[in-house]
């Protein structure tokens, strides 16, 4: 009993450092629309200074990758750029309404370029703390840290906001990212998962940064099951984000409410986060990449019920959405991990992570002049995005390299992989 326990212990600090950095971002965009509104009496300022935040965290993720991969102590890198991330957060929340807008902003690019090691640069390091099959399970339970975090941070966001004040609210949530650090310095004590590859030139410490960040972007385009996977994830999230966008509105029409568009938003981390206890209970058999596809055609029945639904049938047709978003996360970790050089496996994270991000940003900008127009022809036209995603998983070629073992999606025995590498190489 003790040494299971043992055994699992380094999985549950990982997932608390994840749980705990993830919360503290999920609450800082709410809380600084909050400040933004409470400052200038404008909902225009906090909207402009998340954006800027969004942004650098789309730009951010290639070059966070490369130098997590090139680095010989990636726990370092992790925790100094989760705690720059941090000091950012709270140097912006001390600069609304004290410097002029334009210059919070440029605060708030240079903030967000840090961001990417809540998403991506937590999960590549997975691998170092659970190995074989216990990776599925890891992935899964590391996929549930996102949709806790995405229903925690809003609401905790708001209770500080209301009792402690907007400002207090976004250094509350720079505290839950710098408390994450102690368990990202802990990933060094861990073993790789599974036998490193030697690194190619570009992957070499020597090597320039903008060759690394090249063969990054090449190798996902080049794997077709990760070029495959990563495609359909980031036009399914155009999807997401448009769906997101229509919460507020459905809730104002159908709710009684815009406000009650939360309890919409809840129920799609609530599906997300028991979907994914389920997997992490009963490991899913097959591979994954058929995961992704399925639970993207989920979504998009999802979006299309919520078009039609009438009244409060509509919170059950966008939880619909979360049994699918939940699951899909859980199977696109599981196909970058098998498909990802061990050289490079922190930059496809980060650098799919912030393509992933910036499909979010294009279907929330979409959808803004959609909603106001209609929102049920916005809904559709989300529903037919997930299905372009659909149709662009089914049209990228799963072509496997000829000779080469097919590998698990928690990577499978060190010797397995080794063959499948060097199968991969001739």
């Amino acid at each position: 009993m003790l040494s299971r326990y043992s055994s699992r212990a380094p999985l549950w600090k990982y997932l608390g450092g994840a749980a705990s950095s993830r919360a503290g971002d999920e609450m800082t965009g709410p809380a600084l629309l909050l400040l933004g509104f409470a400052v200038t009496g404008r909902p225009a300022a906090g909207s402009a200074v998340l954006a800027g935040l969004t942004i650098a965290a789309a730009m951010g993720g290639p070059l966070f990758g490369a130098l997590l991969d090139r680095s010989p102590r990636p726990d370092r890198v992790l925790a100094v750029t989760l705690a720059s991330y941090a000091v950012g957060i709270v140097a912006i929340a001390a600069a609304v309404g004290r410097v002029p807008l334009p210059l919070v902003v440029l605060l708030a690019l240079a903030a967000g370029l840090f961001n990417p090691a809540v998403a991506g640069g937590w999960t590549a390091q997975l691998p170092r703390v659970v190995a074989g099959p216990e990776l599925d399970r890891g992935f899964a339970l590391d996929a549930m840290s996102y949709s806790t975090a995405s229903l925690a941070g809003p609401a905790l966001a708001a209770a500080v906001a209301a009792t402690l004040g907007a400002r207090i609210a976004v250094i509350t949530a720079a505290a839950l990212v710098a408390a994450a650090l102690p368990s990202a310095r802990s990933l060094s004590r861990f073993r790789p998962s599974r036998a490193s590859a030697p690194p190619t030139e570009a992957g070499r410490a020597g090597a320039p940064v903008r060759r690394q960040v090249a063969a990054g972007f090449a190798a996902i385009v080049t794997r077709r099951p990760l070029l495959r996977a990563t495609l359909t994830s980031v036009v399914s999230y155009a999807g997401i984000g448009m769906l997101l966008v229509c919460c507020p509105v459905l809730g104002a029409q159908r709710l009684g409410g815009s406000a009650r568009g939360a309890l919409l938003i809840s129920a799609i981390a609530v599906a997300s986060l028991t979907a994914n206890s389920v997997l992490a209970r009963w490991r899913p058999r097959g591979q994954p990449d058929v995961r992704v596809l399925a639970s993207t055609l989920i979504i998009g029945i999802s979006m299309a019920a919520a078009a039609a639904a009438p009244g409060w049938l509509t919170m059950a047709a966008v939880a619909l959405g979360g049994a699918g978003e939940g699951p899909q996360l859980t199977a696109l970790f599981a196909v970058r991990h098998r498909e990802s050089p061990e050289h490079m496996r922190g930059q496809i994270f980060t650098t799919a992570a912030s393509l992933k991000i910036g499909g979010l940003a294009a279907g929330t900008a979409l959808a803004g002049p959609l909603a106001g127009r209609s929102v049920t022809a916005c809904l559709l036209v989300a529903a037919g995005i997930e299905l372009c995603a659909a149709a662009a998983y089914l049209l990228v070629p799963h072509k496997p390299v000829p000779g080469a073992k097919p590998r698990s999606a928690s990577g499978g025995a060190a010797e397995r992989d080794t063959t499948a590498r060097s199968a991969e190489k001739s």
